[in-house]
């Protein structure tokens, strides 16, 4: 069955468009907590089936199925949404890989009429007033999950060396710039000079470049961008993240605190500590 259904009597519905990773797992469960009814769209190919564990309604759709979505929360009475969890974005510049997700006409009309641009704020505003023009009101994805937001200090036994931290102080600027050109969101630096900027290929790819140019050592920023917008401009970082940093060579990660969601905080600090890495959340 790929679609379940368990209503709760009476509960306020809220609609989830699930991405990858494990953050819209804790978002249904906070939405829960808070006597919320999940109505959970699933993306084919990128949510993880254990999503089933915490939705109250599942319905499993491809990622470019926008008709669809709108179709499921009237049906399901969903009058709020949040988009949480990444889209691996390489994925849409192949055209027959679009075509195995099956876009319907309101998907298609979004990306091939209503979009000026490719960048993800554009088509996330795009999806947001689409939403909207059928009643259905974007929120803010950490709306029942504020906790995940990591707040300032060092998540990690080791800090950063003075060598460490003036890499950190002259490369956040340069974060900051590249994020507000909506260019990337993460950028590699090592004895004050860029190794790597992110693109399309996310943060995990540019870590690995970046470590592999920079033959280990470096110092890793993440920024949100300059009109960080909740509903879907987080940057997130967890143990996935620590991981990538250790087979990079990575000695830094610098995020920025109350703008950065920290999945499974004690797993991707121990993991950090275990590679003799520093995490720091600064403003």
């Amino acid at each position: 069955m790929s679609e379940q259904s368990n209503v709760k009597s009476g509960a306020d519905s809220i609609g989830l468009i699930a991405g990858n990773g494990t953050f819209p797992i804790r978002f249904a469960e906070g939405a829960r907590r808070a006597g919320c009814r999940v109505v959970a769209v699933a993306l084919k190919g990128e949510t993880s089936p254990e999503i089933a564990r915490y939705a109250d309604s599942l319905h499993w759709t491809g990622i470019a199925q926008v008709g669809r979505w709108i179709k499921i929360f009237h049906q399901e009475g969903v009058t709020r949404a949040a988009l949480c969890g990444g889209v691996s974005k390489s994925r849409i510049y192949d055209p027959r890989r679009m075509l195995n997700y099956a876009p319907d006409a309101r998907a298609l009309r979004l990306w091939f009429s209503k979009a000026k641009s490719r960048r993800d704020h554009d088509i996330l505003g795009l999806l947001a007033e689409e939403l909207a023009s059928e009643g259905i009101e974007m929120v803010s994805s950490v709306l029942y999950c504020p906790e995940l937001l990591v707040q300032p200090g060092c998540l990690t036994r080791r800090k950063p060396t003075p060598e460490q931290m003036r890499d950190i102080e002259f490369g956040w600027p340069i974060a900051k710039e590249i994020a507000r050109l909506q260019i990337g969101q993460t950028i590699v630096v090592k004895e004050q000079c860029v190794i790597a900027v992110e693109g399309v290929e996310g943060t995990d790819a540019v870590i690995l470049r970046g470590g592999d140019l920079g033959r280990g050592g470096v110092v890793v920023i993440k920024v949100a961008k300059h009109d960080h917008d909740e509903r879907f401009d987080i940057p997130t970082i967890g143990p996935r993240t620590a991981e990538t940093l250790k087979k990079a060579g990575a000695s830094v990660l610098a995020v920025e605190a109350g703008k950065t969601i920290l999945l499974e905080r004690e797993e991707t600090a121990r993991l950090a500590d275990e590679a003799g890495i520093c995490i720091l959340a600064r403003q």
